[in-house]
């Protein structure tokens, strides 16, 4: 990841937000993190990242997760078609 001073960023963000679709980049204040820059090259992208980042939705995965565990899911075999 690459480190930006926040004034660099602020001067040409349309710059940093091409860069940030390679690589994450750390937006510095005074030397120290101050936030981070993440680029997307596609809407599929964003999509993920706001799934993977969604505590509603990672809380809906965890309880599914949860209930095949305890074999509370219904085989295969038996959904109809």
């Amino acid at each position: 990841m690459k480190q930006i001073p926040l004034s660099e960023v602020k001067n040409d963000l349309s710059k940093y937000l091409r860069m940030a679709t390679e690589e994450d980049i750390i937006i510095t204040r005074h030397g120290k993190p101050a936030g981070i820059l993440i680029g997307f090259e596609s809407e599929d992208e964003w999509f993920e990242y706001r799934l993977e980042h969604d505590s509603r939705f990672l809380k809906r995965v965890e309880e599914a997760r949860a209930s095949l565990r305890l074999r509370r899911g219904i085989p295969l075999d038996e959904i109809p078609e």
